[in-house]
């Protein structure tokens, strides 16, 4: 799955990860799901701090990410690849203890926030914007055991995308309702969710 170079550059990140995370896969028979599976196994043999179980994710092939022994609360429903790779590297490294690059205030309020946010994002590999908001949630998800980051990929969800109505991406969901589109920084995000923010 992972050409030479980008191996070289998954394994210098993960030196990074400082507690044992889990890569959870709920497959199907498709090749997707194949080579997803076979973007978790190379993961998971980089590094001693990765483990590999089966997942129960209800949408398949999916991804998920988290500490050794919880619940994940990072998923990715396709195959994080193309411009996604990043938000992948990112929820490995955060899910793991590596801090966030993010200002301690921001951090703060997302701790802080009360609630059940179960937040999907819809995207496109090819997409520029998608990576900057699917990479806000799933922070929001490593940090607060409140909230849950499902990034959707459209082109192989195509059945969902067409009930959902989805016409842009990113589109996001938050519990089953329309949250909002285009491009938004993880403040923007915090401002529309948190309402004791000033």
């Amino acid at each position: 799955m992972l050409d030479t170079n980008l191996k070289q550059q998954l394994n210098g990140y993960l030196q990074y990860i400082v507690n044992p995370i889990e890569i959870s896969v709920s497959g199907n028979d498709s090749d997707k799901s194949a080579e997803l599976l076979a973007l978790a196994n190379e993961i998971a043999e980089m590094s001693p701090k990765i483990s590999m179980t089966d997942g129960t994710a209800a949408r398949k092939p999916s991804m998920s990410v988290a500490p050794q022994g919880q619940a994940p609360r990072v998923h990715f429903a396709g195959i994080p690849m193309g411009h996604e790779f990043t938000s992948l590297v990112l929820a490995l490294l955060q899910t793991g203890g590596h801090p966030p690059k993010v200002d301690q205030v921001v951090i703060d309020q997302i701790k802080a926030l009360r609630g059940r946010f179960e937040f999907e994002t819809f995207i496109s590999l090819s997409c520029h914007n998608c990576p900057d908001v699917v990479q806000a949630l799933n922070l929001m998800a490593v940090l607060n055991p409140g909230v849950s980051s499902t990034m959707i990929d459209g082109a192989l969800f195509q059945d969902l995308v067409n009930e959902r109505k989805i016409m842009a991406v990113p589109t996001v969901s938050l519990n089953g309702e329309a949250f909002g589109q285009g491009r938004m920084t993880i403040e923007e995000i915090l401002a529309k969710v948190d309402t004791g923010a000033s």
